[in-house]
């Protein structure tokens, strides 16, 4: 189902990753393992002036030996729960960390393959790499303690399960908003709308938090007050707005449940 790991194609996506050879700061080697010429590799969060050094890597001369047992490891069967195999996996890398740069983004992309064989499928509808960059200051915090208190992978495995129980508690959270969305245009195909109507809808069922009032509503699609209110009069004939009990200027409406 999905291609072996191996040297080659870990070249092939850092270096995909910046086809300038360049990071936005300065010039990087890409496609090779990092040498170090700069001193060694510090595993660094924060802005440029405000960085916090999480941890060291080892030095480069062991990357060869680290990145050989990691890959032998990664691709060996074993008794190995797949979803522990994938946190190990994403553990072990970013601790040799051995690219100049582009090891997190390759690392989550390390752990979502191993996530899909974990399933026995490609198509997943959640992302757990989406999921560590929304939780990324957890995810720095539990990475430095485990780094710095001997490699105890316990509070990482366990950090990491949840995380994986909130990204897909997140997916099917997305998953149902997508299926609601799609059954809602479905109730619309026999009504004519224009794009201002549209426009709205499609902002009420994606979320929208503040009320839509008459006042809101011309600020969105920028029209008159006198559009809106025929616009908002049609949809809420049609039975897909549901006016509020409140009067006056306070008058919102919502979308109506199916």
């Amino acid at each position: 189902m999905t291609k072996s790991l191996t040297v080659e194609r870990l070249f092939g996506w850092n270096a995909a990753l910046f086809p300038s050879g360049h990071n936005g700061i300065c010039k990087i080697k890409v496609g090779q393992w990092r040498d170090d010429r700069d001193g060694p590799m510090q595993i660094v969060s924060g802005s440029i002036g405000k960085e916090h050094i999480h941890f060291e890597a080892p030095s480069a001369r062991q990357i060869k030996t680290e990145m050989k047992a990691f890959l032998n490891w990664f691709k060996a069967d074993s008794d190995i729960d797949l979803v522990l195999k994938a946190a190990l996996a994403h553990l072990w890398f970013v601790t040799v960390h051995p690219f100049e740069d582009g090891n997190g983004r390759i690392a989550r992309a390390i752990t979502d393959l191993a996530l899909a064989r974990s399933e026995n499928n490609p198509q997943r509808f959640y992302s757990m790499s989406a999921q560590i960059r929304l939780e990324r200051n957890d995810y720095y915090n539990i990475l430095e303690r485990t780094q710095r208190d001997g490699m105890d992978v316990t509070a990482w495995l366990e950090w990491f399960l949840a995380c994986l129980g909130r990204a897909i508690e997140g997916g099917q959270t997305a998953l149902r908003a997508v299926l609601a969305k799609a059954k809602f245009w479905e109730r619309m195909q026999q009504t004519t709308i224009n794009e201002r109507q549209r426009l709205v809808l499609n902002k009420l069922l994606d979320g929208f938090q503040d009320k839509l009032t008459t006042s809101t509503y011309a600020k969105l699609t920028k029209s008159s007050h006198d559009t809106a209110l025929r616009d908002i009069a049609y949809l809420s004939e049609k039975g897909f707005l549901l006016r509020s009990t409140e009067g006056g200027r306070s008058t919102s409406y919502v979308l109506t449940a199916e």
